[in-house]
């Protein structure tokens, strides 16, 4: 993904990602949602990483992985990981 998001989109595309990955209607998936109360287990968890990797163009390292038990610990974590991204496209002519 090429343009710049703010932190409430980053959120939106990841409770979407979650929604349509879990096959749940997005209404039940909130940032203060817990991994067990979606019913989302390591295997899940592993084929979201990636769907969220692969739409965000980012790289969620093991470590981090190790350490997400909710929706908003894998929000704050991509957005972290979009903030750090080096600038592309006509933005990074400017910079």
């Amino acid at each position: 993904m090429s343009k710049d998001l703010n932190p409430e989109e980053v959120a939106t595309d990841v409770l979407r990602i979650i929604a349509e990955n879990q096959k749940k209607d997005i209404s039940l998936v909130t940032i203060d949602s817990t991994f067990e109360e979606l019913g989302i287990d390591s295997m899940d968890a592993v084929n979201i990483v990636f769907a969220i990797e692969n739409e965000f163009s980012v790289n969620v390292p093991d470590e981090e992985m190790k350490n997400i038990r909710s929706v908003r610990d894998i929000v704050e974590g991509v957005q972290k990981l979009v903030a750090a991204k080096p600038p592309t496209g006509p933005e990074k002519a400017a910079a």
